[in-house]
């Protein structure tokens, strides 16, 4: 039998087909793993849709559970969450990559192109090295995590402390926000100032981007003064834009919380402090739960959204369109506003490919969030701002609730699924493809003709 060439050419997996395949490939054998009985506690098997949907919220680290992840599963199923958890962070290319450098292979042409767009990386130099330091930099932190959280759990939990803590740790930096604690997150901690201080730090080193700790350190190691001047231009966007999100949005949720009887009213003034500034640092993908969501104010579960779907930074562990998208859209307004012909940012002009890259990104995420509230309201019946929240969450893969996970009936299950995965790899397969060099199938320029806008 003779096959066409050029029709098996057509049907070759492309290096974005690939990523999107490996999660979806993780998260179906981590769900067969889970719906096995002795991944149960009660050694009963849950149901395959309860043990899909916490194979894709670890895999994608959203920490989104339809059942208590602390009484539900065994060790083993507990190791099986975590093995997600830390696959789902660092991607699979990446930990395969690692397991390939241990037996000194050499690296073919299409694992580098894998490596580059799985971090959206600009270049192919030093990619081996790269590998190497991002799967050296998680291990050293979240052992340095896992041994801060020590103090906390081990008075608590005896022995099970050690378990505990390192699955915190792990979970803290990958932002998946999945904890074994117990029924309330980290509910019982909110006025623990080491317990915050460890898990904001996860959160935020996980959420900066591997790009950013290699610069930082980088700049350091040359001695000179005016570090943050001699930072890229994407360090300094990435930073100044993680400072004013963590410490604005801790200041409303401050104000808009003061006076909740539900929330801070009855704390002290630290505390009331040290609170509204770790829900503003976990809304930013990581998930954890110090105040019960639900008794927010529409005040400060609107301000929570937009920090959720915001997120993080690209080439880390944290999900959202991220800051610098975010930094580049609000650049491009203020420029056009100003009828500025160049978008510029610390005396750089960002690209033009850069600006397109930034709306089709958001544009891609916020038709996820549209399309899912919208079946998620018509799936179950609760309050919009709920049912937002929900969405919002699984798309930014924060995991953050009020409330509504626990009571999803099948199909708000599968739809919070199917968001939680679009919400991962979405943004991050339109990223890659932007990378790829497009064929120039068209050497012809169309005219160009004026629209109105606005």
């Amino acid at each position: 039998m003779c096959y066409n060439t050029s029709m098996l050419k057509h049907f070759r997996l492309s290096p974005t087909h690939i990523i999107i395949l490996s999660f979806l490939g993780v998260i179906l054998i981590g769900s067969v793993f889970l719906a096995l009985p002795f991944s149960s506690a009660s050694g009963n098997a849950v149901p395959y849709l309860d043990a899909l949907f916490t194979a894709t919220t670890a895999t994608c680290v959203t920490g989104l559970v339809t059942l208590p992840t602390a009484t539900t599963w065994s060790v083993f199923g507990q190791i099986v969450i975590l093995l997600l958890i830390q696959i789902g962070g660092l991607g699979l290319i990446t930990i395969t990559t690692g397991i390939t450098l241990v037996f000194h292979r050499k690296l073919k042409i299409k694992d580098s192109h894998l490596i580059q767009e799985a971090f959206n990386l600009n270049t192919f130099s030093n990619l081996i090295s790269f590998v190497k330091k991002v799967l050296l930099g998680t291990l050293i932190v979240e052992c340095a995590g896992a041994l801060f959280y020590l103090p906390v759990f081990l008075p608590k939990f005896g022995a099970k402390g050690i378990w505990i803590a390192f699955f915190n740790a792990v979970s803290a930096f990958c932002n998946a926000g999945i904890d074994i604690i117990g029924l309330n997150s980290l509910c019982d901690y909110a006025t623990n100032p080491l317990c915050n201080a460890v898990t904001c730090a996860l959160i935020v080193l996980g959420g900066l981007g591997y790009i950013v700790w290699w610069d930082i350190l980088r700049v350091f190691k040359t001695g000179k003064r005016k570090y943050f001047q001699r930072l890229t231009l994407h360090s300094k966007i990435v930073l100044s834009a993680t400072a004013i999100l963590i410490f604005g949005g801790a200041l409303l949720l401050f104000l808009f919380e003061y006076q909740n009887p539900l929330t801070l009213q009855n704390y002290s003034l630290f505390d009331k402090i040290q609170i509204a500034l770790f829900q503003s640092i976990t809304t930013r993908t990581a998930g954890f739960a110090s105040l019960p969501q639900e008794n927010l104010t529409n005040a400060s579960a609107l301000v929570c959204m937009l920090l959720m779907f915001i997120g993080g930074s690209p080439a880390g562990t944290a999900g959202g369109v991220k800051t610098v998208t975010f930094v580049a859209l609000v650049a491009t307004a203020f420029s056009t506003l100003r009828n500025q012909s160049e978008v510029s940012l610390f005396g750089r002009s960002l690209s033009p490919q850069t600006v397109k890259k930034a709306v089709a990104v958001l544009l891609t995420s916020f038709s996820i969030l549209f399309i899912s509230t919208l079946c998620l309201c018509i799936a179950i019946d609760v309050p919009l701002i709920d049912a937002l929240y929900e969405t919002v969450s699984a798309t930014a893969t924060v995991g953050l609730s009020r409330n509504v996970t626990p009571f999803l009936n099948e199909w708000g299950k599968c739809i919070i699924i199917i968001t939680m995965y679009a919400g991962r790899v979405g943004p991050i397969s339109l990223a890659a493809s932007f990378y790829v060099k497009a064929e120039n199938t068209n050497a012809v320029q169309n005219p160009v003709e004026e629209i109105s806008v606005g």
